[in-house]
């Protein structure tokens, strides 16, 4: 009979229950995101639970045991001397702020798609069928767009491009671009704000992420130079781009050497390609970090899936690492491949034809 370790079972059981609190408190989370608990709370000092329901036109009772369990997992802070919870303005910054970098309440509504998408998840592994992006419940494109936006706004035109060979000169001076996997459109106004200049066609196959990126880009005022097209990775028109980005979706893609051949022969001979991917080492042992976990959760039940249910179907995954992207980078034609920066979350690699 296998023996017992006492010790490591009871750790293991509190770590379980942790997971436990965490699960159900992410739905908390996007509860509290949705309802506009935390942005009431942001720089409004000790608040009551009632005080807080008459602010967001919620219900007190529903409320109060959302601040406890806010209290209990150290979102907010609680004062029994007066019964008041406080939202501290360095937690603002990741739940409540939309434009910090560090804002990940978009993260917790993504998750909240997966769970609607259980059965489906469900039926594809025992099937080994994928699941489209078109297919996921419609908070996993908001989600996305709200997890990603903060930190290309932050760093895209600031830290990325510059660290391109002559790219930030290019687009000052007027550029081609190419936003290829664009979603609802963040990247691609990034862009367009910042180098007026040029002029940058935003393409994704989910015809109602292109509705709502035109949209966006239209309240935006950029509509001029930032346009959007349904096209396909492996098939979008046009040649002769200076740049071509590709943001935390070539590892979604059915066929990336494809789509990354294509990109190649659409670049101008000068051209470059801007690969930013979520971050990753080279072995699965690099990746087993808190960030790690959270890519791997991601990848199984939205990167793998997508992937698999298109053509060729290679199933990349979302912590793929340099060495693996360098190698579908370079099958695909381009010969000088370099990490240009990093962050904690992406990968940023400069590919040359």
């Amino acid at each position: 009979m296998t023996q017992i370790d006492q010790a490591r079972l009871e750790r293991f059981v509190g770590q379980a229950v942790g997971d436990m609190a965490a699960a159900i408190s992410g739905l908390l989370l996007h509860m509290g995101d949705r309802l506009g608990l935390y942005k009431a709370m942001a720089g409004a000092g000790p608040i009551t639970p009632e005080a807080l329901a008459d602010r967001t036109g919620t219900a007190g009772r529903y409320v109060r045991e959302w601040l406890s369990n806010q209290a209990a997992g150290g979102y907010v802070t609680y004062r029994p001397s007066d019964g008041t919870f406080e939202l501290p303005a360095e937690h603002a910054a990741v739940v409540a702020d939309e434009d910090s970098p560090v804002f990940l309440a978009g993260a917790f509504e993504a998750i909240a798609s997966c769970y609607s998408d259980h059965d489906r998840l469900l039926d594809a592994c025992r099937t080994g069928a994928g699941v489209g992006w078109e297919r996921h419940d419609e908070r996993l494109y908001s989600g996305t767009h709200r997890l990603f936006r903060p930190s290309y706004a932050a760093y895209l035109t600031t830290q990325w491009i510059p660290a391109l060979d002559g790219v930030d000169e290019k687009l000052r001076a007027g550029a081609s671009v190419a936003d290829v996997g664009c979603g609802l459109g963040a990247s691609t106004i990034i862009l367009a704000e910042a180098y007026p200049h040029s002029t940058i066609v935003g393409y994704d196959y989910h015809e109602p992420s292109i509705e709502n990126a035109r949209k966006s880009a239209a309240d935006a005022g950029v509509h001029r130079r930032a346009r959007f097209d349904t096209a396909g990775a492996t098939d979008f028109p046009g040649t002769g781009f200076d740049l071509v980005c590709l943001f935390d979706c070539l590892h979604d893609m059915g066929d990336p050497v494809g789509a990354a051949r294509h990109i190649r022969e659409a670049l101008a001979t000068d051209g470059t390609l801007l690969l930013v991917e979520p971050y990753a080492g080279d072995s699965l042992a690099d990746n087993l970090t808190p960030v790690g976990r959270a890519f791997y959760g991601f990848s199984t039940v939205v990167c793998t899936p997508a992937s698999l249910a298109q053509p060729v179907g290679l199933g990349l995954g979302a912590q793929a690492g340099q060495a693996r992207l360098t190698d579908v980078l370079t099958e695909a034609g381009f010969t000088r491949v370099r990490r240009a920066t990093e962050t904690p979350f992406n990968l940023v690699l400069e590919a040359r034809p």
